[in-house]
Order: structure tokens, then C-alpha cells, then sequence
């Protein structure tokens, strides 16, 4: 049977070039569905030169321009909906549901950059000296590159290039080799919406295109989420050949529990959070913290909102959690499991054992471990899984403590009716994204995703005010016109010519 072929997007169409290729598996079925090529170092060159070339005349575009663009793009975006969301479930093999709410989050950013001409202004000031004025202002920076992962093949990418192109860059998206197609279809609808051709390309590949990436001249700022030592390495590679960087890593989310907190509502947040995407998020939370003696409450009624969830593929309209992105990365999942269970954790709930894992499909079930220690392995690793870790903490400075002792800064969530409680957490937990009885506190298109310590490389979080400032170049300018303006006709006269 010949599988269909995943290309490249170059110059305004899809390009079948590439000597290798690797499997798109569709994780539900467990089984290949399509192949996708790896572009070589001259096709990314050939990428690059497409968007420089394009860049030139979009950069000098008018806000109006480029505003419209963006418009029009959304309209399209929203009439493709489903389409896409199909595609994401079908390569990633996230629930319909999940799907649509990663769409969503990705348009509210193409929404956020058709503010563009307000999002651009600069700043005035007049007679900052006698006859002199001073203005600043932001240009493109030329081409940027954005490196994005498998567990949101859609959402990711649109938190880069929207912002990028809009503010007049061009754009070379490398996706995930795992889930490639949802970034061509991206493309696409953007030179429909009216966006040159060339201006945005998209290179499928392994760590060769990454590598010529990071390195090509003419790549000016480069946008990455993925793993911690990935991101690292990203990082230090790109700012040696000079560029920007934002590389955001891996995450630890906690949710600390107060004993006040309703019990009722930290079940449903808990394992919506946990759980949802199969945990294949940098959002998920992946430990709860339980203050105080007991809690019993907490895990007996989280253990019962699990048995009612459905486990499933996303051509079931009724699942709510699909299966892990490959079988390799299943194994790894379960050894982590494994591991705590050997160093005396409690397995409370049992993903190895649940019914669909000896089915076809990468499915894992929802795991529940409760006595975890910061010494093990599943701990002090980001799972990306659906595993909750149970620790306990007697107060909430100790619990402060205990977030903060962990490499990883995503992400962390606080659930009381303690008002006072709330502001001490918000105040000294070192996190990039806070939430009160919220558990996944991921930030709207128009505040900045980003987290601290061990999950981000860099200076700038991604989208947002902050989004605008790293794919653009200020320019500060003081200005004086010498002599005096003629009252009749406004011309100047210069007077020590």
C-alpha cells in the first residue's frame, strides 16, 4: 500500500524533496499512516532565501497592509476549522475536544496581531532638548525561525509566526517530524488569506534542518519549545552564531491543595489538568501538593472523577483522553511509574493495567501515585504522561518551599478561599504563570507565555507585548532641523548653511 507523503512548504507550494523520510503515526490505531520528508541543509537554505526575498517588500508593507492579512487569515482559519482539528487528532491522537480547544488558543493570537497598527506605535516626545525631538520606533528584524514540538502541532506554532509575520518578518517553521501536516495546512491558508508567497515556509526534518537553521546567516531570531536539554542546547547554539533566542524547556506543574479548598472543584481541576491531552502538555499538572494532616477527601473523590473518565480514540465523540504520541514513548512512561512503585510510592490508580493498553494504540491510562518523594526518578523527570503525583507539605510556606526546590518554573496553581493564602503563593512561588483556582493558568493571547529557571532560555516569553519586542529591532531617534519655518509658505530656511 503506498502511504501518503508529508512535503515541504517553500515559495508558495508544497515541495516533495528529501532523501530521508520517518513515519507519521496515526496513535490511536498504533499503527503508520503517512511518511514525511527530511529536508536537507540546501532545502532549508532555499527556505530561508524564500522568506528573505519575500520579507523585503512585506517589510515596507503598510500596517493596513499586513492588518488586513492577518483578518483575512482568521476568517479562513475559522472556516477550516474542523479540518484541522481533524488532522491534529489524527496525527497526535489528542481527543477532538483537546483539539479544538489547541485551535482556539492558536487563533486568539492571529485575533491579538490584527490590533497590529496599536500594537506598533512608538513613542514622542517633543523639545526634549530646544528644536530637538526624540521618537522611538520598532522595525522587522528580517527573517526568524520557529522549532516547535509534537504535543501541540497547531497552537505552538501560532504562538511565533502570526506575531512574527505581522510585525513584518518573514518565517521558517520546523515542526515536529511526529506530526508534520497541520503546519503545511497552516501555510497554505496563509498565502490564500493573501500573505506573499515565500514569506512563510515551512521545513519538515530532524536535527539537521534544526542544525542549519540555527546556524544560516540570514536567520536573525529563533523561537523554540520542546524538552530542557533541547532547549539548552537550542539556546546556546543560536546565541552563539549571534541570533535571538526564546527557548522554552520542560515543566513540573504543581497544584497546591489547602485543606479550605472545595473538594468538588479540586477533583474536576485536577484531573482535567492532569489528564487532559493525555498529559502531553508543558501545562499539565503533574503534582499535587496536599497541605495540612489528611486529604484523604481530596484523593478519594479525584480517584472517583478518573473512574468516570473514557479513555479513548478521538473517532469516539465521547473520549476525553486519547493515547500517548508513539509506543517508545509509552514504555518510558511506564518505567517511570515503575520506578516510584519500587522506591515504596503507592500506585493508587494503575495506568499499566487499564483495558486499552494490550489494544492497538499507544494508550496509557490515567495513573494516580500517592506517598512520592522528591528523590525519584518520576519526580524529578517531566513524565509528559497522564500521571498526578501526590506529596504532602504540613504548611504553605513548606509547600512554597517544596515547588521551589524543583528545577522546572512553568507553571504552578494554588487552590484555597483564603485570599491572604493566595497572595503569599503569588508573591514568592518562582513560577512564570501563576494560577488561583485555576490549574492550568496558561496567559491570553495578549499577556506572554513564559516560565523561569530550568524552563526557559532566554530573555522574552512568547506572544504578547513581549512577543512583539523579540521579532522586532527599536530604534531610538532624536531629531533637530536647524534654521526657522517661513509662517507663509512652512519651508525652512537654514540659517548657518
Amino acid at each position: 500500500m503506498t502511504r501518503e507523503l508529508v512535503g515541504h512548504f517553500i515559495d508558495g507550494k508544497e515541495v516533495f524533496e528529501g532523501e530521508q523520510r520517518g513515519p507519521v503515526y496515526n496513535p490511536a490505531l498504533g499503527r503508520t499512516i503517512r511518511e514525511v520528508l527530511f529536508a536537507d541543509a540546501a532545502l532549508v537554505d532555499r527556505a530561508v532565501a524564500g522568506a528573505k526575498a519575500a520579507q523585503v517588500a512585506w517589510g515596507e508593507e503598510s500596517l493596513a497592509r499586513r492588518q488586513r492579512v492577518m483578518f483575512d487569515y482568521r476568517s479562513l482559519l475559522l472556516a477550516h476549522r474542523e479540518e484541522i482539528v481533524e488532522r491534529i487528532s489524527e496525527e497526535h491522537g489528542k481527543v477532538l475536544g483537546d483539539a479544538a480547544g489547541e485551535f482556539a488558543r492558536g487563533v486568539e493570537v492571529v485575533e491579538f496581531v490584527t490590533g497590529l497598527p496599536q500594537l506598533l506605535k512608538g513613542q514622542y516626545n517633543d523639545s526634549v532638548s530646544r528644536g530637538v525631538d526624540a521618537m522611538s520606533v520598532r522595525y522587522p528584524l528580517g527573517v526568524a525561525a520557529g522549532i516547535t514540538p509534537f504535543n501541540f502541532p497547531a497552537m505552538v506554532p501560532m504562538w511565533m509566526f502570526p506575531v512574527a509575520l505581522a510585525v513584518g518578518n518573514g518565517f521558517v517553521l520546523k515542526p515536529s517530524e511526529k506530526d508534520p501536516s497541520t503546519a503545511i495546512r497552516l501555510a497554505e491558508l496563509f498565502v490564500e488569506a493573501g500573505g506573499p508567497e515565500g514569506l512563510f515556509n515551512v521545513v519538515n526534518g530532524d536535527q539537521h534542518a534544526v542544525g542549519r537553521l540555527l546556524e544560516h546567516p540570514d536567520v536573525k531570531a529563533v523561537s523554540f519549545v520542546g524538552s530542557t536539554p533541547i532547549a539548552r542546547s537550542i539556546y546556546e547554539r543560536a546565541a552563539k552564531a549571534g541570533k535571538r533566542v526564546q527557548a522554552l524547556g520542560g515543566a513540573k506543574n504543581h497544584m497546591v491543595v489547602l485543606p479550605d479548598a472545595d473538594v468538588d472543584t479540586v477533583a474536576e481541576s485536577a484531573v482535567s489538568a492532569a489528564y487532559g491531552s493525555a498529559g502531553e502538555r508543558c501545562m499539565a499538572i503533574s503534582v499535587m501538593v496536599l497541605v495540612g494532616e489528611g486529604g484523604h477527601d481530596y484523593l478519594s473523590a479525584i480517584e472517583a472523577r478518573m473512574s468516570q473518565l473514557k479513555v479513548g480514540s478521538y473517532l469516539d465523540p465521547k473520549s476525553e483522553m486519547g493515547p500517548l504520541i508513539t509506543g517508545a514513548h509509552r514504555e518510558r512512561v511506564a518505567g517511570l511509574v515503575g520506578e516510584a512503585e519500587a522506591k515504596g510510592a503507592q500506585v493508587v490508580v494503575d495506568g499499566r493495567k487499564h483495558p486499552l493498553v494490550t489494544e492497538s494504540g499507544f494508550f496509557f491510562g490515567p495513573t494516580l501515585i500517592d506517598d512520592v518523594r522528591v528523590d525519584m526518578d518520576a519526580y524529578r523527570e517531566e513524565i509528559f504522561g497522564p500521571v498526578l503525583l501526590v506529596l504532602r507539605a504540613p504548611t504553605l510556606d513548606a509547600a512554597i518551599a517544596l515547588v521551589n526546590g524543583n528545577p522546572y518554573a512553568n507553571g504552578a496553581a494554588i487552590f484555597t478561599g483564603n485570599g491572604g493564602a493566595a497572595r503569599t503563593f503569588i508573591r514568592h512561588i518562582d513560577s512564570g504563570m501563576v494560577g488561583v483556582n485555576v490549574p492550568i493558568p496558561v496567559p491570553v493571547a495578549y499577556h506572554s507565555f513564559g516560565g523561569a529557571k530550568h524552563s526557559l532560555f532566554g530573555d522574552t516569553h512568547v506572544h504578547g507585548e513581549e512577543g512583539i519586542r523579540f521579532y522586532t529591532r527599536a530604534k531610538a531617534v532624536t531629531m533637530r532641523w536647524p534654521g526657522e519655518a517661513n509662517p507663509t509658505t512652512g519651508m525652512h530656511f537654514v540659517t548657518n548653511a
